[in-house]
């Protein structure tokens, strides 16, 4: 036994919402989960990019915003597109919001989200949708699932999903697709989950297939 092994750091998460009462309950509700501590909160989202932007020139950024949609002093999207093009140490975003519209939905993925959910989510539903944007995975409310595969629209993939999916049919790996697009490979994972999701399918190879079907290659 390793005595001096050291237990994994908590989880960090920015909270960004207009509504102090909203941005209250969600600190508490994390206050009792040491998996996950609360750096910071911001009421809209050029507050939001600042205070991500700082903490990371910190050493101490967010591996997750909560990010709200609509909000008087900046929106959601304006600024996930913000965070998305910010490559190196960008945090993983979740959507949380009251509005689950087919626009809102697609815009908000489209612009870079990794997960959508709802404000009536369970506690312990958020808590494992932090975890598992951490890890890899995506987090989506039922809503948010129909449309992004299809079931109630039929979602555009972005020009960056696109260009993956086509290095992907030449035979290229994760790490040719970072090369060619000037990214990180797990920002190319990125690409590739959101794709999936928007396609219905559960591989690259069923990806590009669709795709091509859709005539969105």
């Amino acid at each position: 036994m390793n005595a001096d092994r050291q237990a994994p750091r908590p989880l960090r998460v920015v909270i960004v919402d207009d509504h102090p009462v909203v941005r209250d309950g969600l600190r508490g509700m994390f206050a009792r989960e040491d998996r996950i501590e609360v750096v910071g909160e911001a009421a809209g989202g050029p507050e939001a990019v600042a205070l991500v932007t700082a903490l990371t020139a910190r050493g101490t950024g967010p591996d997750v915003v909560l990010m709200d949609l609509r909000m008087p002093r900046g929106d959601g999207i304006t600024a996930i597109r913000e965070l998305r093009d910010r490559d190196r140490a960008r945090p993983r975003i979740l959507v949380l919001t009251t509005y689950d519209t087919d626009r809102d939905i697609v815009a908000a993925m489209s612009a870079g989200a990794d997960g959508y959910l709802l404000k009536d989510t369970r506690r312990g539903e958020l808590v494992q949708a932090v975890l598992d944007l951490c890890a890899g995975r995506t987090a989506l409310a039922p809503g948010a699932l129909d449309v992004l595969t299809g079931r109630r629209v039929d979602a555009e993939l972005t020009a960056r999903e696109a260009e993956v999916l086509r290095v992907i049919a030449r035979g290229g790996t994760n790490r040719s697709a970072a090369e060619h697009l000037l990214v990180s490979e797990a920002t190319v994972k990125t690409h590739l989950v959101h794709a999936y999701a928007k396609l219905g399918v559960g591989d690259r190879a069923a990806a590009v297939r669709v795709a091509y079907e859709r005539g969105l290659l």
